[in-house]
């Protein structure tokens, strides 16, 4: 079965536990970061989409706008490498799906090989860096404030889902690409939640993640849909389609 397009370390994302973690704050170059996995930018009324295509961003983040984006204001999807992964990965799995689906994808780039809370250290420099970026975006272009969703694959997708539950106030919907576990955290609505999982990955196990956790999110009261497919670590394109069809 194919993996994808980069081979992942065994040890990526495998600890199948969630963190506990604690609400304060801590700095770092001066700023003052909340370890909570909160967000505060949110869309403007009254802005016009400046450009369309692939802009580079802050940290070579990657804001790919639909060629007929520009007349409308867009759904939007923030899309979370795996470990190892970068920006530019996230496109190669979705392919075409989200230019079909005339969704604007946001694909920032961790500050290390992984997400910050995805290891023992508590939410603060990527959310950080995620909230500049989506100021950036909401100041720049015309998005849907009903359509703003994050998703992710493998490690991303593990920190989509949690910081999607904390922040599901502010994102519509959730959708994550075989993801392990879920971060604690003061959760806040109850966004619609999109889970896929190969039933041979090798890597992160259907039975003790996707399977699990859509369990788990279902007993606690969220709208789950989980696809199962037959296949590994990967993300096949009428997943991903399926995947953009919920943003």
């Amino acid at each position: 079965m194919s993996i994808g397009r980069r081979e992942f370390n065994t040890l990526t994302g495998i600890t199948i536990a969630s963190l506990a973690l604690g609400s304060a704050c801590r700095r770092l170059g001066g700023a003052v970061m909340p370890s909570d996995g909160r967000l505060s930018a949110r869309p403007r009324a009254g802005v016009k989409t400046s450009a369309t295509g692939e802009i580079k961003l802050e940290r070579d983040a990657i804001l790919q706008i639909p060629k007929n984006g520009s007349d409308r204001p867009l759904p939007l999807l923030v899309m979370l490498h795996g470990a190892t992964q970068r920006a530019d990965d996230m496109f190669w799995y979705l392919g075409s799906a989200h230019e079909e689906a005339g969704v604007a994808v946001l694909a920032p780039n961790s500050a290390d090989t992984t997400w910050d809370a995805i290891g023992s250290r508590a939410f603060g420099e990527d959310v950080y860096y995620l909230d500049r970026l989506l100021l950036h975006v909401f100041e720049t272009t015309a998005i849907d404030p009903a359509r703003v969703s994050v998703g992710g694959f493998s490690d991303g997708a593990t920190y989509a889902l949690s910081l999607g539950l904390i922040n599901g106030d502010f994102f519509k919907s959730i959708v994550a690409f075989s993801p392990g576990f879920v971060i604690s955290g003061e959760t806040h609505g109850k966004p619609p939640i999109f889970i896929s999982h190969g039933t041979h990955d090798h890597i992160l196990p259907i039975d003790r993640c996707g399977r699990r956790l859509a369990g788990e999110l279902k007993d606690k009261g969220y709208d789950v849909t989980f696809r199962e497919f037959d296949g590994d670590h990967e993300i096949p394109a009428d997943v991903a389609r399926e995947g953009l069809a919920r943003v």
